[in-house]
């Protein structure tokens, strides 16, 4: 469903948040050890992240990646999505068409486009926070 590129960056963003809670800075070693990811695609998908204003890059010795806590609770997984893939997750045919809408519909269109919009929702809905919140409780994992 998200490109590897997203899932990065998702994973990313809730390691950063975990560690945010406790006030800690992160570093792109740290980062891609515990998401299991190539350090120069990562630092990519961060500076991307930065841009966004959902993630800042401290500069020094002590520096690496954070989060704010007063924005902890305001990001929401669909402007990490957004940041990263655009809104094609939201927008593109079940069949990978071209032209694919309810005046030309795939065979799917219908279907796929109440499924699309409930997943729409959902990570409209879903904060950063609680996801954050599950990993620092050990209630949820970001790999095996």
């Amino acid at each position: 469903m998200f490109s590897k590129t997203c899932q990065y960056g998702i994973k990313a963003t809730i390691f950063i948040a975990q560690k945010s809670l406790n006030g800690q800075c992160v570093s792109l070693k740290a980062i891609t050890k515990e998401i299991d990811s190539p350090t120069a695609f990562t630092a990519k998908i961060l500076q991307k992240l930065a841009k966004s204003e959902i993630i800042e890059s401290v500069k020094g010795a002590a520096g690496g990646y954070r989060i704010e806590k007063d924005k902890l609770k305001a990001i929401r997984l669909h402007q990490i999505i957004y940041a990263i893939d655009g809104d094609a997750l939201y927008n593109g045919c079940g069949l990978g068409l071209q032209r694919c809408n309810a005046h030309k519909p795939c065979p799917v269109h219908h279907k796929f486009s109440v499924l699309r919009d409930s997943l729409k929702e959902m990570f409209m809905s879903t904060r950063i926070f609680e996801l954050a919140t599950g990993l620092e409780n050990g209630l949820t994992y970001l790999k095996r």
